[in-house]
């Protein structure tokens, strides 16, 4: 059986630029809420460093990184409606869950600037950021399938 030029050359079409952006920035962001919680501050306090200096540079770093987030989803957020359109980020689970991650960035900042005792919301805040981003690596890049389409006679 030969292939067509058209399957040969699919199989090695690059990825769009969308697709490529949206992997880096999903990397990133997911990528580092996990790693700040299980990776960072675990070892931080094996090493010995003070609990209190612990829960200060965690308290730090997670307040920036929910703040990268923020430009990460909304980067994800307009890829997503370059590839399906603006109705997607209501009736697209990636677009859902888009919305769940920026509307938990959005808590985290209200409740720790307008209620700073309050670090259980915060910490549920985060909870909610991670596993939203660990569902949504689970799902498709928007705009690329992945399959190898077949040419027809």
């Amino acid at each position: 059986m030969r292939l067509s030029k058209f399957v040969t050359s699919e199989r090695r079409r690059p990825l769009h630029a969308g697709a490529v952006l949206w992997q880096l920035t999903q990397m990133l962001w997911v990528g580092g809420v996990w790693l700040l919680h299980i990776g960072l501050l675990p070892v931080l306090g094996q090493i010995g460093l003070a609990p209190l200096l612990i829960e200060e540079i965690g308290s730090m770093l997670s307040a920036l990184l929910v703040g990268f987030t923020v430009v990460c989803g909304i980067l994800q957020a307009l890829v997503l409606i370059q590839a399906e359109g603006l109705r997607s980020l209501w009736r697209d689970i990636r677009g859902q869950l888009l919305l769940l991650v920026l509307y938990a960035c959005a808590m985290y900042f209200v409740v720790r600037v307008g209620w700073p005792e309050a670090v259980r919301w915060q910490l549920f805040s985060y909870l909610v950021l991670g596993f939203s981003g660990l569902v949504l690596v689970l799902q498709p890049v928007p705009g690329w399938s992945g399959r190898v389409r077949e040419a027809h006679p």
